[in-house]
């Protein structure tokens, strides 16, 4: 009972121990299987996924699959089951001629991880080969004369199998006078020989029949003969002898075929037939029998194939010279090839991306590569690189595997594709190269916003222009690719006037076209400031905005606009060029559409006023006369410079009086003329009266305050400074007229002098030059005034004036 436990918890940890080697194994990136040779295809050799913890679904997700190693194809992956299976019948012989141990080793590729995993599977021997010889029939002369226990070397047999299942003993039947011994080579091989075991007599059986038998140690064990014939011939006392007992020589693999590599030699004492010697090679195998020969007269070795350093190395030869009476020797030969660097190294890709994002992160790895060099020593030491100066980098991995990964983040809008081309150089001299291109696109991300063609548009669309008008076109790029170049634009929201932007304007969202959806007019909007915005397609979105300025351009749509003049007074001793009255008028239209002029188109008498070009002051061209009528009526046309011209007309009263009184009657018998229909004209002359008497008096009433403010003055001053400067003239206020239109009507001038030294002051109220002279004058010293004046015409007059303001009045009035 303690005997079985002990021998399960041997088994348990026999078991752990190889759990533990797996997982070590495929911890480090390495499998390890066996499988017997001859195995028919698709027979199981190991399960994959588990020893690598993989679940079945992710097999195909992660892209992996097996390779081997050469250019047969011994394993595959079940792609369901996750074994790795025979994918030939496999010749354990045939791959594994000279190797104890057999073992074919794969990749496992796993794409979707850059990993690689190596497999090792041993192909273990079955007894499937039965030892043969080269010879099957042998033909041995011995000398009758030749002493018992002599010992004459035998071919060897063959068996390609490993360990018990190759050759394990020979056998020899047929003849007393023979037996076998069997000798142990240097290298633990059996070498037959033929032993003389009684004395030979020619006489009595010149010849002897032996058999040969081969086994093996197979279950059960396979057997193979040779048919050995035994020449007696006379005697023959002297052996041929080598010169040497062994030879070495070193040649290079790319030594030509047919070139002689060596020349053995052995002599022989005897003479005549005895003394001929003949070479024979002796142990050697079919495949160094193809490569070498040897001639059997002069001993000359040379090569028959061209030989391959990667293929084998070294070959060892028994040569045997044999003279006429069977007597022989033999010499071991040893070629060695030396490495030639004939071979380029072999750059394979594992494993490679076709396409990565631009914003993939430095140390991307995009390609899996395995480079191979077949010869030996410098000539197969490698060294690999990548051409130009790429944003790329090879970055050693275990054994021969590189991997090529991102040096720096990609652009996607500066290089669009690479062509990476990977270089690999060994160390022979000239050294070898070889080269594989990686082609890899670049995918687009969305990290570019548009970018407007200009800083800012602006453009000028003349007003009253058809809704739907074309008015500019702005145009963006995106340096992405695909969708997240495609751009669309659109407006930004504003207000305009209270409306939306979007009433006045919109984009074309695929063009950039901008377009006027209302007709505009200069004289409500002058010009439109807006933004547009260009989007991409990209997720999230990139955008950007530009300003657009439309400046509305004026056309000539508007014609002149009178605003007044009312009827206007003149006195009838006005001088010539006197100002009578101001037509004033606005055009909506601006710069040169809104240039007015005015001219005279029409008078009551020509000749007795004109009209200022550019200023529209109506002034009298000369004095009036008795003989002029009282009341004029001019029409007064006012242009603009648009092409066409508009114009306006405008028509004046004009009154010559020369006196207050016949003022009233003038102004009452033209106000009964302006009132309208059914108006009694009492009403106009009462509502006259009174504005004027109202003017009147309040132009009396600032008269007054004027002077009490300067004799107040006056009266506080002692003595006036001898040099001081006259009173400056108070300016009249002007007149503003309708939208804000300055009207210029007249200004008056009212002037008060004090001069100290005749300590005489003069308040003086002139008329625009019209009215010289003074109203009130004054003369005072220190203790009051000394004399006083006043004008009675001139005041007359000044009334007169301050009629205007109320012309004005009526204008607006009617």
């Amino acid at each position: 009972m303690c005997a079985a436990g002990r021998r399960w918890g041997r088994r348990q940890r026999a078991l752990l121990w190889v759990m533990l080697l797996a997982a070590w194994e495929a911890a480090w990136g390495q499998l390890r299987y066996s499988v017997p040779e001859e195995m028919p295809k698709g027979s199981f050799v190991g399960d994959v996924a588990k020893d690598l913890r993989l679940q079945l679904p992710e097999l195909s997700h992660r892209g992996m699959r097996i390779l081997n190693k050469g250019r047969t194809q011994y394993f595959a992956l079940d792609g369901k089951t996750g074994h790795l299976v025979t994918a030939e019948r496999i010749d354990r012989e045939q791959l594994c001629r000279l190797v104890e141990k057999c073992a074919l080793r794969c990749e496992l590729i796993v794409e979707g991880e850059m990993q690689v995993y190596r497999i090792e599977v041993e192909i273990t021997d079955i007894n499937d080969n039965t030892p043969s010889f080269k010879e099957i029939e042998l033909e041995e002369r011995i000398s009758e004369m030749t002493a018992p226990g002599s010992r004459f070397p035998l071919p060897d047999a063959h068996d390609p199998d490993s360990g018990r299942n190759s050759l394990q003993s020979y056998e020899l039947s047929g003849d007393e006078h023979f037996s076998l011994a069997v000798q142990t080579g240097p290298g633990g091989d059996q070498r037959p020989e033929l032993v003389l075991a009684k004395a030979l007599d020619r006489e009595e059986a010149a010849f002897h029949e032996l058999v040969l038998r081969a086994m093996d140690g197979g279950d059960p064990a396979r057997t193979g003969t040779a048919r050995i014939r035994v020449t007696v011939l006379d005697a023959n006392d002297n052996a041929p002898v080598f010169s040497q007992a062994e030879y070495t020589v070193r040649v290079p693999e790319d030594v030509s075929v047919g070139s002689t590599l060596l020349i053995v030699t052995a002599t022989d004492a005897d003479e005549g037939v005895n003394g001929h010697v003949e070479y024979s090679l002796k142990k050697v195998s079919d495949r160094t029998s193809n490569i070498f020969h040897l001639d059997s007269e002069s001993g000359e070795i040379s090569v028959f194939r061209i030989l391959d350093y990667e293929e084998g190395d070294s070959y060892e030869l028994e040569v045997q010279a044999r003279d006429g009476g069977g007597l022989f020797d033999a010499a071991k030969v040893t070629i060695i090839v030396t490495d030639v660097n004939d071979n380029a190294p072999e750059i394979s890709m594992r494993s490679a991306l076709s396409e990565i994002s631009e914003d993939a992160p430095s140390g991307t790895v995009v390609a899996l590569l395995h480079v191979e060099d077949h010869d030996s020593g410098p000539n197969g030491e490698v060294r690999c690189s990548l051409d130009g100066t790429l944003p790329f980098r090879l970055q050693s991995s275990h054994g021969s595997y590189y991997r090529v990964v991102t040096a720096r983040e990609l652009d996607r809008e500066q290089v669009s594709e690479y062509n990476v081309t990977v270089r690999a150089a060994d160390g022979g001299s000239p050294a070898l190269q070889s080269s594989a291109v990686l082609a890899l696109r670049v995918l687009d991300v969305n990290d570019n916003a548009p970018v407007f063609a200009e800083e800012r548009y602006s453009a000028r669309l003349a007003e009253n222009n058809a809704a739907g008008a074309l008015v500019l076109t702005v145009r963006a790029t995106d340096a992405d690719w695909g969708q997240n170049a495609r751009v669309r634009y659109r407006l930004s929201e504003g207000r305009v006037r209270g409306a939306p932007l979007s009433s006045y304007v919109s984009v074309q969202a695929e063009t950039g076209a901008l377009y006027a959806l209302r007709s505009l007019d200069y004289e409500q909007v002058r010009e439109l400031r807006l933004w547009v915005r260009a989007e991409d397609g990209g997720a999230p979105a990139l955008s950007s905005n530009v300003s657009v300025l439309l400046l509305v351009v004026d056309e000539n749509d508007n014609a002149p606009q009178v605003l007044y003049p009312p009827p206007a007074l003149a006195p009838r001793w006005s001088e010539a060029g006197a100002l009578v009255a101001k037509v004033v008028a606005v055009d909506a239209d601006a710069g040169q559409n809104a240039w007015l002029s005015y001219e005279l188109a029409k008078a009551t008498e020509p000749g007795l006023f004109r009209v200022g070009l550019h200023s529209g002051e109506v002034r009298t061209a000369r004095s009036p006369l008795a003989r002029d009528a009282a009341r004029h009526s001019l029409v007064v046309v006012v242009k603009d410079h648009g092409r066409p011209a508009l114009s306006a007309t405008a028509t004046l009263q004009v009154v010559l009086a020369e006196s207050v009184a016949e003022l009233l009657a003038e102004l009452g018998s033209a106000a009964d003329e302006a009132a309208a229909p059914g108006e009694p004209a009492v009403s106009l002359t009462r509502w006259l009266v009174l504005a004027v008497a109202a003017v009147s008096c309040l132009f009396v009433a600032f008269l007054l305050l004027l002077l009490a403010l300067r004799l107040r003055r006056w009266r506080r001053q002692q003595l006036l400074p001898p040099d001081s400067g006259a009173l400056r003239g108070v300016p009249v206020s002007h007149f503003v007229g309708i939208d804000g239109v300055r009207a210029f009507l007249q200004s008056y001038s009212h002037d008060v002098s004090l001069t100290a030294d005749s300590r005489k002051s003069q308040l003086r109220f002139s008329a625009g030059g019209s009215f010289p002279g003074s109203i009130f004058s004054f003369e005072h010293n220190v203790t009051g005034f000394s004399s006083f004046s006043f004008n009675p015409a001139l005041f007359h007059h000044y009334l007169l004036v301050c009629m205007v303001p109320f012309d004005v009045l009526l204008y607006y009035y009617y």
